[in-house]
């Protein structure tokens, strides 16, 4: 016989099998771990961005001179010391050898003014060359999130994949801006996150920013007066702008519906009180309870007056002194600037219900 069969052998093999697979089975655990975290993400090196560059150099057909004039701007030591991105001086090697880009980095130096252009179409032509296309967008879109065109800038940066743009920290962080400040809080939390996957990594005014609109989008309700009042700001800004397209009528209509579903659930909420305290009166407590073993006497005639609740859409309501009393609730429970924002909608209400009446 053999000795693995000896007593007390098997118990042996048994633990020493058992602790070989918990130990394989911890080692796939930690390895499903790192991946798990592993950020998705990673900041292009110096060296790869400045092979990708001499790559689309050798391709252009680019002068001599302009091409150590695009060396020369991408070497820049004050560019660097100016704390100018990867980014920006990619771009100033591009405009070096490509006039389009040069004509769109004057542009940029300076504010929004009628006639700029801020839809690129030539980046769409497939001759364009990667690098070019990628780098021009994501600055143009910085661009257009720093002037307040946040639908243009999300346009923009929408078109952009992280792993194909030499500052993916920069793509994240204005990607997640314009997002916010579009009242999209969704894209924005996903965009926040991504970013903050190497947030020890990230420039200081990127990590102080974000650590701020994540506390801003943990606090931002849907539907909440916050959440409409921001859409409206957004209309203003959008108005400003001179839009006044179907996209701002769209965003008008969602806010003009979700203040009547505001107020609808206020003044239900109202009634509610209302009938609960005139049924507490009209219906005291007994002062002597009936027998059991009696019949209830009816002396009611048992009639119901029939009321008239008419046919106009505004027959429900609620009268000025309750009116009143929702939005003092109002005003208990949120800063005053949302009672105004409702009385002036309640004001706006009248007075058409006044043009409308015959």
């Amino acid at each position: 016989m053999s000795r693995c069969f000896a007593p007390r052998r098997p118990m042996n093999c048994c633990t020493a099998i058992a602790i070989a697979l918990t130990l394989l089975a911890l080692s796939a655990q930690r390895s499903l771990a790192d991946v798990a975290f592993e950020p998705s993400w990673s900041q292009p090196s110096a060296d790869a961005v400045s092979a990708q560059l001499q790559d689309y150099l050798d391709r252009s057909g680019a002068t001599p001179q302009a091409q150590s004039a695009a060396h020369a701007a991408w070497q820049d030591d004050d560019r660097r010391a100016s704390g100018d991105s990867a980014l920006d001086r990619v771009i100033a090697a591009l405009a070096a050898v490509d006039p389009r880009v040069a004509e769109l980095q004057q542009q940029w130096r300076g504010p929004f003014a009628p006639g700029d252009v801020t839809w690129i179409s030539w980046l769409d032509e497939p001759e364009t060359d990667p690098l070019v296309r990628s780098a021009v967008r994501l600055a143009h879109g910085r661009w257009l999130v720093q002037q307040t065109l946040y639908d243009e800038a999300a346009r923009e940066l929408e078109q952009l994949a992280v792993a194909e743009v030499v500052d993916p920290a920069s793509l994240l962080f204005y990607r997640m801006a314009a997002y916010q400040q579009l009242v999209r809080p969704d894209e924005a939390r996903a965009a926040l996150v991504q970013l903050l996957e190497r947030e020890q990594s990230l420039p200081r005014r990127f990590q102080q920013l974000a650590q701020l609109v994540r506390r801003d989008l943990a606090t931002l309700d849907d539907e909440s007066l916050d959440h409409i009042s921001r859409r409206m700001s957004d209309i203003e800004r959008r108005l400003d702008l001179g839009h006044a397209g179907p996209r701002v009528q769209g965003v008008e209509r969602g806010v003009l519906e979700s203040l009547d579903k505001m107020i609808e659930d206020l003044e239900k909420q109202a009634q509610q009180q209302q009938q609960s305290s005139q049924g507490s009166q009209s219906n005291p407590a007994p002062s002597k309870p009936m027998e059991d073993s009696r019949i209830a006497e009816l002396k009611a005639p048992g009639k119901v007056d029939k009321r008239d609740v008419g046919n106009t859409p505004g027959w429900g309501d609620l009268p000025p002194k309750q009116r009143e009393q929702a939005l003092q609730e109002i005003g208990r429970e949120y800063p005053a600037q949302y009672r105004e924002l409702i009385d002036q909608y309640f004001r706006e209400l009248a007075a058409e219900k006044t043009t409308d009446t015959p």
